[in-house]
């Protein structure tokens, strides 16, 4: 991962293009995670979108209050598991850009 500002949100934008015969069942598994990840501790921000112009390619943005409360979404089982399996679903791997968000909303985060 690329240098983080400490004490700052982390945001990513993920792309993932699924094999054409898999795109319904992923596209319900990562609708199937937007829910639980909302509730979770530091989740600022999770979103799950389709590529208007390319419909299949599926694309998420998150942001979280800290690198910390990120790793711990990704050590979720659920979570684990898709990352060991992603490949039976995508033609290629996923593509995950992290940002540094230098906008945030005027919301307090809290600690």
């Amino acid at each position: 991962m690329a240098h983080i500002v400490p004490n700052s949100p982390l945001a990513l934008v993920g792309f993932a293009r699924p094999k054409p015969e898999r795109a319904a069942e992923l596209r319900e598994l990562l609708l199937s995670f937007v829910t639980p990840t909302r509730t979770e501790d530091g989740a600022l921000e999770y979103h799950f979108h389709e590529d208007n112009a390319d419909p299949g390619t599926f694309v998420f943005y998150e942001v979280w209050r800290s690198k910390e409360d990120l790793d711990r979404h990704l050590a979720l089982p659920h979570l684990q598991d898709f990352w060991e399996h992603r490949m039976d679903y995508l033609e290629q791997d996923l593509d995950i850009k992290f940002l540094t968000m230098h906008s945030p909303y005027p919301r307090p985060i809290v600690a």
